[in-house]
């Protein structure tokens, strides 16, 4: 069963608690429930589905932000989540649901910061999927730009931290910061450059993110990650001269 489908069940409110058990058992209330999640024991663990519906809501209210809802976010945000035909009806009555007003988004960000306060990279991973749901009608609005930027600081990331990943997403005039995309100063050393590529496509690794309980769905990021790094790093490597 996938995680979607576990969240067929009543339990999954139960378990969360908060903004997020209480759209769980909301959803939850459209569906048979399965009797076998209602068990302690059965339940998967409380951070992967938490961030799960927290993703689907945060995204559904991203995509909201600037007052449309357009087919190129809902594209975006199913390229994010890969969602398995029979899991379909779950996935998207929990969008229909989050996706009503923007209202609230705050406190899903709230609990997930909580739920994952000794995951940061995995914040900085969700954030990084709605900048690709906010990017997807190929202009970022000001609301959604806000919308992130607080989503950003109540997930305890930094500005410059936010800028980084926004680098990755928001192209202006001639093309990204290589610099930023990297997380580094213009003034750094050839060498510098080099150890915090390899770090950064260390830590972006599929098999990491799989790792610190990141859902197999939100893989996905992984790859459109190294991508913006190796492009930067590459950029770098032409402008320096260095191989």
């Amino acid at each position: 069963m996938t995680i979607w489908g576990k969240l067929g069940g009543a339990a999954a409110g139960f378990a969360l608690g908060g903004p997020i058990g209480a759209l769980a058992g909301t959803l939850a209330g459209h569906f048979l429930v399965d009797e076998g999640l209602l068990a302690p024991d059965a339940r998967p663990p409380r951070e992967t589905v938490a961030f799960t519906v927290g993703l689907v809501a945060l995204a559904a209210k991203m995509a909201k932000a600037d007052g449309v809802i357009t087919c190129n976010e809902v594209d975006a945000f199913r390229r994010l989540v890969k969602i398995a035909p029979e899991d379909e009806p779950r996935v998207v009555a929990l969008f229909d649901l989050a996706k009503q007003s923007v209202a609230g988004f705050d406190a899903y960000a709230r609990q997930l910061r909580d739920l994952l306060k000794d995951e940061p990279k995995t914040l900085e991973d969700l954030l990084d999927g709605l900048f690709g749901i906010a990017t997807a009608d190929g202009a970022v609005h000001e609301a959604e730009l806000a919308y992130l930027a607080e989503v950003a600081s109540i997930f305890g990331l930094s500005e410059a931290e936010f800028e980084c990943v926004k680098s990755r997403h928001v192209v202006i005039g001639g093309g990204a910061d290589p610099y930023r995309v990297l997380g580094i100063a213009p003034d750094v050393s050839n060498e510098t450059i080099k150890t915090t590529w390899r770090a950064l496509v260390t830590e972006y690794h599929p098999d990491k993110l799989m790792a610190r309980g990141v859902p197999a769905e939100m893989i996905a990021l992984a790859t459109a990650k190294i991508a913006a790094i190796n492009a930067a790093y590459s950029t770098l490597r032409k402008a320096r001269g260095f191989a």
